[in-house]
């Protein structure tokens, strides 16, 4: 399904060259953008494009698009929007085939100039064969190609695409992406939408082989209809998780001064969301933790997890906050079989410890690591279990392990990780030793296991993932 989209967009992904309109040998938008492209190492000509002319770094400055001796592939535009009709003919005299508009102050003004420029800009696109991207946003995002986000940035290449229609949250996604590990395959901001929409980046996501999973922050549509058809689509084929702005009376106001759009009711919108097979969140959190299971697990294990508390002291009173958060999510914590409770009776003795689900595994300390990764092992083992998560408290931990201990430890989880199907994943709640955890957490996930800053967190996802996979019709 929407396979044409795969050719009709590799102008826009994969350009073979790309100008920059506003490059200056000041410091501009356009020249910070043609820096970011050189950093990112886009592989073809960049072409800065300026009236001052002059150079950025070794790339000469020329005074109009129509003086760029080669072809064009794609345009970003970063100048004022009263000359953004008279660039566009000179992208129709170069054969351009897309314009990303940087430039604002168009529908999201709510003036009736605004609206008459846009409709201007479409109609000598179309003539012309040109796809626009905005205007009023910060366009595409592709680590293999070497199109980094405006800052720079670049990530990993991976299996997760996401699209926006602010430029700010898209900006988020990637830095979260690179702070996380959610390695995307590609990203988009489309501001105001004019020409490609939600609807047609979606499509594109859906039929792109190098994508397994999409995320979105969408503000409205101006085509409901279309929309929903496309979501339908989509979620037949990859899972789709979708953050709705303007939900309430003031964000719907501050969407439409933002990227001018018309927001339904929230009910509206959840409604149509449940019966297009996506998943809804609520926030950047939730939506960058759902994503970071996606693109963690290539087949749906099931909706059985343990969560293994405790590793040190403190374990009684996080595996009931623990069972709670994980039962309001839906998500099962089934009992453990009998042979597994023996098990952990022999290791652990019935005094001080949970031997049920959520486990508390403190007794493990005083019986030394050994007989923890064994306790540990039996919970994973269990037949009744899908997913184990395993919750350290770095501050409770390290005096009482010692960070030679605490090594020992997380080399296990590590190990443990490695060598079975069942996926491990790991709560490290912010604490006093916050400089060791975030080391721990980035070490973690360079290992490709899931973290998360609570449980309540990590159920949410577990749970938001499991919705899709376990939906009617899968």
């Amino acid at each position: 399904m929407f396979e044409e989209k795969v050719k009709e967009f590799e102008p826009i992904f994969y350009p073979r060259s790309i100008a920059v309109v506003g490059a200056s040998t000041k410091l501009k938008v356009g020249s910070v953008w043609v820096w970011a492209l050189i950093s990112g190492g886009f592989p073809g000509p960049i072409y800065p494009v300026g009236s001052g002319g002059g150079k950025i770094g070794d790339l000469e400055i020329f005074p109009r698009l129509r003086d760029i001796p080669g072809e064009i592939d794609y345009v970003i535009v970063a100048i004022p929007r009263r000359s953004v009709l008279e660039l566009l003919d000179d992208c129709a005299a170069k054969n351009v085939k897309a314009v990303q508009f940087f430039t604002a102050g168009f529908s999201e003004t709510g003036t009736s100039h605004g609206y008459k420029l846009e409709k201007q800009m479409l109609e000598k696109a179309r003539r012309a064969g040109i796809r626009i991207i905005g205007p009023n946003c910060i366009g595409t995002y592709c680590p293999e190609h070497g199109i980094p986000s405006l800052l720079g940035r670049i990530g990993k290449s991976g299996t997760v695409g996401f699209l926006s229609q602010s430029g700010g949250i898209a900006t988020k996604l990637i830095e979260v992406g690179i702070a996380r590990h959610i390695n995307y395959s590609k990203g988009v901001s489309f501001g105001n939408g004019i020409d490609l929409d939600a609807s047609d980046f979606l499509q594109y996501l859906a039929a792109d082989t190098k994508t397994r999973a999409i995320g979105a922050y969408l503000e409205g549509t101006r085509d409901g209809t279309r929309l929903f058809n496309t979501m339908k689509g989509v979620t037949r084929a990859k899972p789709l998780v979708v953050w709705k702005g303007g939900r309430t009376e003031v964000g719907a106001r501050a969407a439409l001064s933002h990227t001018g759009s018309l927001a339904s009711s929230a009910a509206v919108w959840s409604a149509m969301l449940k019966q297009a097979g996506a998943i809804e969140v609520s926030g950047l959190e939730e939506l960058t933790d759902t994503l970071l299971i996606l693109q963690r697990l290539d087949r749906w294990p099931g909706m059985n997890a343990a969560v293994i508390g405790g590793l040190a002291d403190g374990g009684g009173g996080i595996s009931v906050s623990a069972g709670d958060a994980f039962a309001e999510s839906g998500v099962n914590l089934p009992p453990l079989s009998a042979e597994t409770e023996e098990g952990l009776s022999k290791l652990l003795g019935e005094v001080g410890s949970i031997l049920r689900n959520p486990v508390d595994v403190s007794q493990a300390q005083p019986r030394g690591v050994p007989t923890l990764f064994r306790a540990i092992e039996l919970v994973a083992a269990d037949a009744a279990i899908d997913i184990v998560l395993i919750q350290e408290d770095v501050e409770i931990l390290l005096p009482i392990y010692s960070p030679t201990g605490l090594e020992e430890i997380n080399r296990f989880v590590i190990e443990l990780a490695g060598r079975q199907d069942k996926p491990v994943m790991v709560i490290l709640p912010p604490g006093s030793a916050e400089q060791e955890r975030l080391q721990l957490e980035q070490r973690f996930l360079a290992a490709s296991i899931p973290v998360f800053a609570s449980p309540e967190r990590a159920a949410k996802a577990i749970s938001n993932a499991g919705r899709y996979f376990c939906r009617d019709g899968a």
